[in-house]
């Protein structure tokens, strides 16, 4: 005989790509989901997808949206206090949409603001998605530098992993992360003696600043958001 396929019903229509864990709890909450032709309010519900018929009302699920923004420098990427300038206040016609990650008050370039869970969650817990930055510094740049930077170093109590730097000019270089310590960059940039002039995001995985100008944005299609939500 064979064994029951069980698994529970928001964890099933995540797995599926429909919602993240949380956005699917609220799916099911709001009576948007039938299990054998009958409305469910129950999440945790033990189901078996190859049994069970579940069915999602998709026409009252708002339609995912992702926007590729460069965030200017100057404005924070969430409020921090009261008198602060964020995306949103700046930019109330991206007030619907959650910034998916952050880039420093100071920093510029690219982010990525949606609604869609599992886009989210691809991009904040995957530690492999390259985020390339280029940095303008007031010093000359030499070797050893770049050398410190690229191998891992040690920024307060944390160590960096190996990160791709490349020489851009004598007080420009490249930097490709794939983690996210906090200011991360003006650390390493302190440690090695450097003072940062400008720090601009290009790149998030295979998105590219291209014409991109401060304050300006452009909607992602569904194949980006796919290629995003399959790296790795």
């Amino acid at each position: 005989m064979k064994e029951p396929q069980t698994n529970r019903l928001e964890r099933y229509l995540a797995e599926q790509g429909l919602a993240s864990r949380r956005e699917a709890k609220a799916i099911i909450k709001q009576g948007l989901v039938k299990v054998n032709g009958k409305v469910t309010y129950i999440a945790g519900m033990a189901i078996d997808p190859t049994v069970d018929k579940i069915v999602v009302n998709t026409k009252k699920i708002p339609a995912k949206e992702a926007i590729l923004f460069y965030k200017p420098r100057g404005i924070e990427t969430s409020a921090t206090t009261e008198n602060s300038k964020d995306i949103h206040g700046m930019f109330p016609e991206l007030a619907h949409l959650s910034p998916i990650g952050r880039l420093d008050k100071e920093s510029e370039g690219l982010i990525i603001l949606s609604n869609d869970g599992v886009l989210a969650r691809t991009l904040t817990q995957r530690s492999y998605i390259e985020k390339e930055y280029h940095v303008n510094v007031r010093e000359n740049i030499v070797p050893a530098q770049i050398h410190n930077m690229a191998n891992g170093m040690r920024i307060g109590d944390m160590y960096t992993k190996p990160a791709q730097v490349e020489k851009l000019g004598a007080h420009t270089f490249s930097i490709i992360l794939t983690e996210g310590q906090k200011h991360q960059i003006r650390r390493m940039c302190d440690a090695c003696r450097l003072t940062i002039g400008s720090l601009v995001r290009v790149r998030i995985g295979n998105l590219y600043k291209g014409t991109l100008k401060p304050g300006s944005m452009r909607k992602l299609s569904p194949k980006e958001t796919d290629l995003l939500k399959k790296m790795g």
